[in-house]
C-alpha cells in the first residue's frame, strides 16, 4: 500500500488537501491539534471551522477573482467548495454559509472516506524524518512549538500580523422598525432573493458620533513584541480605519450606496449592514466590523447604531496574531519546502489571505503531494488561473524571491493581462476580466484534463 500523506492542520487548507489526496488514492493522516490544544480564535474542535467570517465573497465567475477561484476548485471536485454549496444562507451575490452546517459537513465527508485517518494530536515540532511526505496546512495559528521548529530549520523569521474577528447579533434583537431588508441594489445571491441583508441606517450627526466613539474607545493593548506587526489591509479593525479618517468608513462597510430606507423613502449617510450567518436565520454577522475594541465597550458603542439598541450578540469581536513564512524565499515553485522538499506548505501560513485561497492553496498541494506518491508528473496550475496566481504568488513567481511579500486575496491584477486591446472604462475592464476568466476557465480544465490523462 501506499505511503500516507500526512497532513498538519485540520482547517480549510488541510481538509481540501485530504480530501484531494484520497480521491487520488493516496492515504492521508489529518493531525488536528484541537481539542488537546486550542487556539486565541477557535471556538470549537470542528473541522474546516470559520472563524472571522462565514463568508466566501463573491460567487460570480465572469466578473470577480474569487468567484472564478469558485468555479476553479469546484471544477476540480472541491470538498470545501460542495460543503459550502450545500450550507449557503442568503447573501446577496456571495457566497455565504452556516458555519456549523458546513464544518459538520466537511468533516462527515473525511471521516467517511476510507482513505483518511484523522489523529487530534499536537505535532510540536518538525514532522519525523520517517514521514515521507508531508503537507503544512496549520493556518494563520500555527502552534508556537511548530512555528518555532520551521524558524530554526529555515533560518528565516515568520512574518506576522493582525486579524480581526467581527461580532455576530441574534436576528430577534433587531429593531426592523428602524433597519430594513435588502441586498445593495437588490442583487440577489446563491439562494437569495434580494433582500438578503439587514441594514442600519445612520444620518450625518449619528454616524460622525459613531465614528467618535470607535476613536475614543477603550481597545485592546497590545504586548511589546506585537507593537510592531501590521494589520492585513484587507481586514482592518473597525476603528483603525476610522483613525484613518472621518470618511474612511463611509467608503468602506459602511457605503450608503444601492440602498434605500423603506422607512423614510430617502437615502441613509451611512449604513451599517449584517449578514445572515446560520441557516436557520437567527445570527446575523456585522458585515466588516472586525475590531480590537473591548467586549464591554463593543456592547456600548455597537448598541448606539439605530436598530441596534438592544442587541444581543452571540459573539463579540476579537484580535488574534497571525503568522506566515516567506515562501518566495523558503518555497520552490511545487510548494515544497526548499530546505526539506519533503514538507510542502498550504493556506494562510503559506502566505495567501482569505478561505477560498487558502482552500484553494490546500487543493493543490493535496494533488501534488499525491501525484508524487505516486509517481506521476503533474505540474502547478498555470498563472493565468485563479489556483495557479495563488502558487506563483507565495513561492515568488510574480515578483521574485526578494519582494516584500505579504499576504494576498485572490484578484485579476494578479494574473497576466489579456493581450490587443480593449474598450476602455468600465464596459472596458468588464470585457477585459470576462476575457480572463474565459482564459482561466480553459486553461485549469486543460490542467485537469491533463492529470487525469497522467493518471490514466
Amino acid at each position: 500500500m501506499t505511503d500516507p500523506v500526512h497532513i498538519v492542520g485540520g482547517g480549510l487548507a488541510g481538509s481540501e488537501a485530504a480530501w484531494q489526496c484520497a480521491e487520488a488514492g493516496v492515504p492521508v493522516v489529518l493531525h488536528e491539534m484541537r481539542p488537546h490544544r486550542t487556539t486565541p480564535a477557535h471556538q470549537t474542535d470542528g473541522l474546516a471551522e470559520l472563524v472571522c467570517s462565514n463568508s466566501f465573497r463573491s460567487d460570480d465567475s465572469e466578473a470577480n477573482a474569487v468567484g472564478l477561484l469558485h468555479w476553479e476548485m469546484r471544477a476540480a471536485g472541491s470538498l470545501v467548495m460542495a460543503a459550502a454549496d450545500g450550507a449557503k444562507v442568503p447573501a446577496g451575490d456571495a457566497l455565504a454559509v452556516d458555519r456549523e452546517a458546513f464544518s459538520a459537513a466537511v468533516a462527515a465527508r473525511l471521516e467517511a472516506h476510507p482513505l483518511v485517518e484523522i489523529r487530534r494530536e499536537e505535532v510540536a515540532g518538525l514532522p519525523p524524518e520517517d514521514w515521507t511526505s508531508v503537507i503544512l496546512a496549520t493556518g494563520p495559528l500555527t502552534s508556537p512549538a511548530l512555528a518555532e521548529a520551521i524558524r530554526a530549520e529555515t533560518g528565516a523569521d515568520a512574518l506576522a500580523f493582525f486579524d480581526a474577528i467581527a461580532p455576530i447579533v441574534y436576528v430577534d434583537s433587531v429593531d426592523m422598525s428602524v433597519a430594513w431588508k435588502q441586498s445593495r441594489y437588490d442583487k440577489p445571491g446563491p439562494g437569495g432573493d434580494g433582500k438578503d441583508y439587514l441594514n442600519c441606517p445612520l444620518d450625518r450627526e449619528q454616524y460622525a458620533a459613531f465614528v467618535q466613539a470607535l476613536v475614543d474607545g477603550d481597545k485592546t493593548a497590545f504586548r511589546d513584541w506585537e507593537k510592531d506587526t501590521p494589520y492585513f489591509e484587507g481586514c482592518l479593525p473597525i476603528e483603525v480605519m476610522a483613525e484613518r479618517g472621518p470618511e474612511t468608513l463611509r467608503f468602506g462597510p459602511m457605503k450608503p450606496v444601492g440602498l434605500t430606507n423603506p422607512h423614510t423613502g430617502g437615502k441613509a449617510h451611512a449604513v451599517v449592514q449584517l449578514r445572515q450567518d446560520n441557516l436557520a436565520g437567527t445570527l446575523f454577522n456585522m458585515v466588516g466590523f472586525q475590531t480590537k475594541l473591548k467586549h464591554a465597550e463593543q456592547t456600548r458603542v455597537f448598541r448606539t447604531i439605530p436598530g441596534l439598541e438592544n442587541a444581543r450578540f452571540a459573539r463579540l469581536g476579537g484580535i488574534h496574531r497571525n503568522t506566515f513564512i516567506q515562501g518566495p524565499k523558503l518555497l520552490d515553485g511545487a510548494l515544497r519546502l526548499k530546505a526539506m522538499p519533503r514538507i510542502r506548505f498550504a493556506g494562510q501560513v503559506a502566505g495567501v489571505e482569505g478561505y477560498v485561497e487558502s482552500a484553494g492553496l490546500g487543493l493543490v498541494a493535496g494533488r501534488l503531494a499525491a501525484a508524487e506518491r505516486l509517481g506521476r508528473s503533474l505540474a502547478p496550475p498555470p498563472p493565468t488561473t485563479a489556483l495557479g496566481v495563488l502558487v506563483a504568488h507565495v513561492t515568488g513567481g510574480l515578483a521574485g524571491p526578494d519582494a516584500d511579500f505579504q499576504p494576498m486575496n485572490v484578484n485579476f491584477g494578479l494574473m497576466p493581462a489579456i493581450e490587443g486591446p480593449a474598450p476602455k472604462g468600465r464596459r472596458g475592464r468588464v470585457a477585459r476580466r470576462k476575457l480572463m476568466t474565459d482564459r482561466a476557465k480553459r486553461d485549469v480544465q486543460a490542467w485537469l484534463t491533463g492529470a487525469a490523462a497522467e493518471a490514466a
